[in-house]
């Protein structure tokens, strides 16, 4: 299952959380992904979607809210996700959503893996709660939803009253105790300082080599 879209749209190459898809794919391996819709700005059900159906990937578009009942079914094996920031400590600042993401993997011992560039991690700050701020985005974006009509053209419509407040803020903070392991160009490491620091002895790989 992922969240949000860390594909080759979103960054270059294969991407972060979806690379690693794209390798199992490529290596043969069976298998299907989870894509939550990402509200408010639907980045999965548009972005990660239409990667997979690119690369020829099986995969189920879902609301955001149904991935801990797939979990509680045991329809999922793992969840990776990107990582818009991390600190030095390993707290995982993401897309709004995928710290739900971790506490259900976390209560139905599904392994929770984030994906990111070695140059994500801020080794300036160690409490991603406290250090971290979280933007509060428009409230448009909550409130309307554009689209394609039946008739082929794109379209804006409004979801319910602008007398309604929205609350939108676009990212949440995922503790490192939720995260199984994290990914990076230069190994996999354990979610914490220690972990991380081990990442800087390594030297990262050569672009073509």
């Amino acid at each position: 299952l992922t969240h949000c879209n860390a594909g080759w749209l979103a960054t270059v190459d294969w991407g972060t959380a979806l690379a690693p898809i794209y390798k199992a794919h490529e290596a043969g391996l069976p298998l299907h992904v989870w894509v939550d819709e990402t509200r408010p700005r639907n980045q999965g059900a548009s972005l990660t979607a239409f990667e997979l159906r690119e690369m020829g990937i099986p995969h189920t578009v879902i609301v955001d809210n149904a991935g801990g009942h797939l979990m509680q079914q045991g329809r999922v094996d793992a969840v990776i996700v990107g990582s818009d920031r991390t600190t030095a400590s390993g707290d995982v600042c993401n897309k709004i959503g995928t710290y739900l993401k971790a506490l259900a993997a976390h209560d139905n011992g599904v392994p929770f893996y984030v994906a990111l560039p070695f140059s994500t991690i801020d080794w300036s700050i160690t409490d991603g709660f406290a250090e971290i701020p979280i933007e509060e985005r428009a409230a448009d974006e909550v409130r309307e939803m554009t689209g394609r009509t039946s008739a082929g053209a794109i379209e804006t419509v409004e979801l319910f009253s602008a007398e309604s407040p929205v609350a939108n803020p676009a990212f949440d903070v995922t503790p490192a105790r939720l995260v199984t392991a994290l990914i990076t160009e230069r190994g996999i490491s354990e979610a914490s300082e220690s972990g991380l620091s081990s990442l800087k002895a390594r030297e990262a790989p050569r672009l073509g080599g």
